[in-house]
């Protein structure tokens, strides 16, 4: 959430921008979990599990998880970095993440 406001920067992980795969690896990374810095890599990397049993922290994905990621943050909401010009945000999860992984 600390994030939240900051650039989204191509292939950034932190600590003043990031891309979508740059912050879910940067948020797990300060909890002590190595992930890689592609979101279709961190589909492959961890268990997959249920849309309908997600705890905060778990990885949401479209149906192209190569495409983005994101990170559940619990009440059917989000945090995540979506493209050049925007901002990490918090808000509502759109319908079009339909998988998910938990490292």
């Amino acid at each position: 959430m600390a994030q939240v406001g900051k650039p989204y920067s191509y292939a950034a992980a932190g600590p003043d921008a990031y891309d979508c795969s740059g912050l879910t690896m940067a948020s797990w990374g300060a909890a002590g979990v190595s992930l890689p810095h592609f979101s279709g890599a961190q589909y492959d990397d961890f268990p997959h599990v249920s849309m309908s049993q997600l705890p905060p922290g778990d990885l949401v994905f479209p149906s192209d998880p190569g495409s983005h990621v994101a990170l559940y943050a619990g009440g059917g909401m989000v945090v995540e970095a979506t493209h050049t010009g925007d901002f990490v945000h918090y808000w509502p999860m759109r319908s079009e993440f339909v998988l998910a992984a938990r490292p």
